[in-house]
């Protein structure tokens, strides 16, 4: 993947630079004896405010702007696969539909406890999903990422590693990968488990330490505390602001955000994934809580259109038009986030720019 003019990019090589050396600039605070790095930006999906989700031109796009990490969210196929999409069901992220030879397949599942009907990755071999083709999840609202439907294959987590090596690479920067184990209590429950595949492909790419550039993340809790037991890869609670664990681990995600229920998270993983709207809950004070547990904190999902954006930050009344994100996020860099997930990367490296300068 030859890298772009940094000027093209993002307007200036300065501002590309500042994207690109944030792991390494040496800018770090400390937290109950643990170092704690300066923000990181992670593509949500790749760069999926811009390309459809979970695709290899979406990841590539986002190493491209300056991404730290790209997040592919994993599921498994019926001959035990690791393959990147938003769910199991591929109903609304590919062309599933239109390929007849597969409309036998539609069914109705119940997962984690909710009724879906459509076309489910393990019911598919790997060489059947490689015939299907991406499309754009949120059309209405991302209607310019629709006319990239049908071009870009289901991408497999072995692609996604060998995109970020040759990333590393050709770039020169360290780019990381942060998937999330989608589902893991069901999928263990019909006998296609992922910790474990996750785990050996990862050793298999050399990545099976503490200083690995992968974080994995659940909102599960049992699975992570496999996992702990399994690698030394760094683990990420992710929690809602409402709701809790699929695996009924824990009550309620209310229960982990207290300040024990941040020591016990702290127990097996390396940091939480909290709903963006947790950060500046009054009630919570979720950073201070977190890093006095020894937790890093990257909250999720920083998106431009004013649908996602808190009030004090839309432009205008259209639902898709672009609001003002880079204050949204800045907003939540001085309660001291240590990272944060974006479908527009781009965005979030000129956020972190101009609070650095």
């Amino acid at each position: 993947m030859p890298e772009i003019p940094r000027r093209t990019l993002l307007g200036g090589g300065t501002l590309f630079l500042a994207g690109c050396t944030r792991l390494s600039s040496g800018k770090s605070s400390v937290t109950n004896g643990k170092p704690l790095s300066a923000p990181i930006v992670i593509a949500h999906r790749g760069a999926s405010g811009e390309r459809p989700e979970h695709t290899l031109a979406s990841y590539e796009l986002a190493i491209r702007e300056g991404a730290d990490f790209i997040e592919p969210d994993l599921v498994p196929t019926k001959d035990g696969h690791l393959v990147a999409r938003h769910e199991n069901n591929i109903a609304d992220t590919s062309d599933v539909a239109d390929h007849g030879e597969f409309t036998h397949r539609k069914t109705t599942k119940i997962i984690d406890g909710a009724k879906t009907t459509g076309w489910f990755t393990e019911d598919f071999t790997l060489a059947e999903l490689k015939t299907l083709r991406a499309k754009e999840r949120l059309p209405l609202l991302r209607p310019a990422n629709a006319k990239f439907d049908g071009q870009f294959e289901i991408p497999t987590l072995a692609e996604i590693i060998a995109l970020a090596k040759r990333a590393s690479s050709e770039t020169g920067r360290t780019i990381g990968i942060y998937p999330e184990t989608k589902h893991p209590t069901y999928f263990a429950s019909i006998g296609l488990g992922t910790d474990v595949p996750l785990v050996t492909q990862l050793a298999e790419a050399g990545w099976d330490s503490a200083d690995a550039p992968v974080f994995i993340q659940s909102f599960e809790v049992d699975n992570l505390k496999r996992l702990a037991g399994l690698t030394k890869i760094r683990l990420i609670q992710l929690l809602d602001a409402k709701g809790g664990p699929a695996d009924g681990a824990v009550s309620d995600y209310a229960a982990m955000t207290t300040p024990e229920g941040l020591r016990d998270i702290a127990a097996y993983a390396w940091g939480i994934g909290p709903n963006h709207s947790m950060i500046l809950d009054s009630g919570l004070d979720l950073v201070t809580h977190a890093h006095a547990a020894g937790l890093r904190v990257h909250p999720w999902t920083f998106r431009a259109e004013n649908y996602f954006l808190p009030s004090a930050f839309r432009k205008g009344i259209n639902p898709r038009g672009h609001g003002d994100l880079i204050g949204a996020i800045r907003q939540q860099l001085a309660a001291g986030i240590d990272g944060f997930f974006t479908d527009f990367p781009h965005i979030g490296v000129e956020a972190i720019h101009q609070r650095e300068i």
